[in-house]
């Protein structure tokens, strides 16, 4: 049976192909994803880059993408917890109420460092695998390692009252 869930794929802009990936690997596996994170066309990339956009209009924007989602999946990948935004999109989604998923890229051969906001706040972090990732998104708490090991948790819990 196929399901739909509307989500906000928090990740670094280099991992849009591993957005694709993942939206594709749910859909081949009967849940649609409906994903309103915000993908940067190369002319808006460049003025983000050069800090022409004040932060304020970012946050605004990210807090209207994120609240139409039920789900804030963190797309974890080598760089993700360097990045600028992401333990801010974590924060935000706990204040809205969100499910936080945290999902291992595919194809990652060691743990790479989780943000810290995901770390203290998430409600699953899962291997690049449908059925985890799904069961995730539906509130079945999970936290693995990259190959799906088992692995403790070390902090407080989010937990997200259905």
């Amino acid at each position: 049976m196929n399901q739909t869930r509307n989500v906000f794929i928090s990740h670094h802009h280099k991992d849009d192909k591993h957005v694709d990936s993942l939206t594709d690997l749910l859909a081949n596996n009967g849940c649609n994803i409906r994903n309103s994170s915000i993908r940067a066309k190369p002319a808006n990339q460049e003025r983000l880059d050069k800090g022409l956009v004040e932060d304020s209009t970012i946050r605004r924007l990210l807090r209207m993408k994120m609240s139409w989602a039920g789900t804030v999946i963190v797309l974890i990948g080598k760089e993700t917890h360097e990045r600028k935004w992401v333990n801010w999109e974590i924060t935000e989604a706990v204040k809205q109420g969100k499910n936080i998923v945290g999902v291992y890229e595919q194809g990652l051969k060691d743990k790479p460092d989780i943000p810290e906001a995901l770390s203290a706040l998430g409600t699953s972090i899962v291997e690049w695998n449908p059925k985890s990732i799904i069961d995730a998104i539906n509130g079945i708490t999970s936290f693995q390692n990259p190959d799906g090991s088992p692995s403790p948790r070390k902090d407080g819990a989010h937990v997200r009252c259905a």
